[in-house]
């Protein structure tokens, strides 16, 4: 049913109200109150087909974060870590279909326009900065699994010694990756361009998953197997190794490193700043064409999720660390390929992480400005510069995931989306005590629950020195 322009002055028309089906259609363009200029988006066409869509969306939830999955999984136990897998990504998609009843009621597809229109100016800050924050910590996760696996990989192919040669500096090869492959991509006008990159790094990190499995029923239990002892193993060896009491899956296991690991499962289904850019950008745009992309995106990575991280721990059990790859031997020519898969993947991803950050910094600070090249470009460069000295000064991924994860993460999933909703859905459509408001209320509380309870084992493991068990 094709829905027409409501004429909205201050609030929707009486008939509108009383019509839910309102949502499902395009968003309609809404007269703006009166004082503020209308809210028009000129720089789209809206030609991204459904599963280029899918492409884009999947590739900005799946990055990083499936490295460290299996040693999330070693310290919450298979069960565990599944049932919470699924609730995060249940909860990701219910945050999401917030979103886009907000951006259907006010016909803003713009995450920051969102926080105006709910908080004020002052929302608007805010949504553009956790925006920036979460993708910028994001981009750095990325960069740094180059900095880290790219002189292995060229060291190894060299038969060097990673520290010999120049070129093999992980500080200069991110910088070089960054210049050569995600800047003339980042120069990209819109996002939708990126739907084949997006497809491509899709299928390196397929590949990753295969190979993930392979390994398993190649090594067996891999649990103190050294780099020499895992390149020589045979299949007679196996059952020798199945002996070993630590390998044992477990099922639960509770504790406060559980804490320091949700935050990673957490961050990895984050993808809520690029949903209203691919909207944007979407073919025959609607509520329900745009979500299910999100349940479909989500659906997949869930899947890739929990059999990378399963099978990942069913070989290295509770000496997984939180770099996955680091477990297996640096010769073998399959993990080879497998990081260079892995490598190629996390650099096309960048680009599609930079795009919303760029999108906030200008509706914060170009508002009213129409696109410029200049602009276009000086952003991107600015953004890849501060990332890269970022890169180069934080040692350890780990602080990454978790720091990002506890903060950036729940104000994404849980809290604005539901703030947005309580604010910007009409009391006439739901009363404020209905049942769809104290779900999005109840939502929000468990966002900053969520984010104490984290932030503080955290805190209380750096107060007492106390580091989590990754192998290190």
């Amino acid at each position: 049913m094709e829905l027409q322009d409501p004429k909205m002055n201050g609030a929707p028309p009486a008939d509108a109200l009383g019509q839910r089906q309102e949502h499902k259609g395009f968003l309609p363009s809404h007269r703006p109150a009166p004082g503020r200029k209308p809210i028009e988006f000129k720089d789209f066409k809206g030609k991204t087909s459904f599963g280029m869509s899918v492409f884009n969306l999947s590739n900005a939830i799946m990055g990083s974060g499936v490295l460290g999955l299996a040693y999330a999984m070693a310290h919450t136990g298979v069960l565990f870590f599944l049932a919470l897998l699924l609730c995060i990504a249940l909860l990701s998609s219910y945050s999401i279909h917030l979103l886009l009843t907000c951006a259907g009621v006010v016909g803003i597809r713009a995450y920051e326009q969102l926080g105006q229109r709910a908080l004020g100016p002052a929302g608007k800050v805010v949504v553009a900065a956790v925006i920036c924050l979460h993708n910028v910590g994001a981009m750095s996760s990325y960069l740094f699994i180059i900095k880290s696996e790219l002189p292995l990989v060229i060291g190894t192919f060299l038969d060097m010694d990673p520290e010999g040669g120049w070129f093999l500096k992980g500080n200069l090869l991110i910088i070089i990756v960054s210049v050569v492959i995600i800047l003339p991509l980042a120069l990209m006008r819109h996002l939708g361009y990126l739907g084949y990159t997006s497809g491509l790094s899709l299928t390196c990190m397929l590949f990753f998953l295969i190979s993930v499995i392979y390994k398993k029923f190649q090594l067996g239990c891999a649990v103190g197997l050294n780099e020499t002892e895992v390149e020589s193993k045979s299949p007679t060896a196996l059952p020798i190794q199945g002996l070993n009491r630590s390998c044992e899956a477990r099922m639960f296991t509770v504790g406060s490193q559980m804490f320091y690991t949700v935050p990673i499962m957490a961050f990895a289904f984050v993808c809520h700043p690029e949903v209203l850019p691919i909207y944007t950008e979407l073919c025959r745009p609607s509520k329900y064409r745009m979500q299910a992309v999100a349940n479909v995106s989500i659906g997949a990575m869930f899947c890739m999720y929990g059999l990378t991280a399963t099978f990942g721990y069913l070989t290295f059990y509770n000496s997984v660390e939180a770099e996955m790859l680091h477990m297996y031997s640096q010769q073998d020519l399959l993990i080879l390929c497998v990081r260079l898969a892995v490598l190629l993947a996390v650099t096309l991803t960048v680009p599609v992480v930079l795009f919303p950050i760029r999108r906030a910094l200008q509706q914060l600070l170009f508002p009213s400005r129409d696109f410029s090249w200049p602009r276009h470009v000086a952003i991107a460069l600015i953004l890849l510069v501060l990332v890269n000295v970022l890169v180069i000064c934080v040692p350890n991924i780990r602080d990454i995931f978790g720091v990002i994860g506890s903060t950036s993460a729940p104000s994404l999933i849980f809290i604005l989306p539901s703030i947005f909703y309580l604010r910007i859905v009409p009391s006439e459509v739901e009363p404020l005590y209905s049942w769809p408001k104290i779900q999005a209320l109840c939502f929000g509380l468990l966002g900053v629950l969520f984010m104490a309870i984290s932030l503080g084992f955290m805190f209380a493991n750096w107060a007492t020195g106390q580091k989590p068990v990754s192998g290190h």
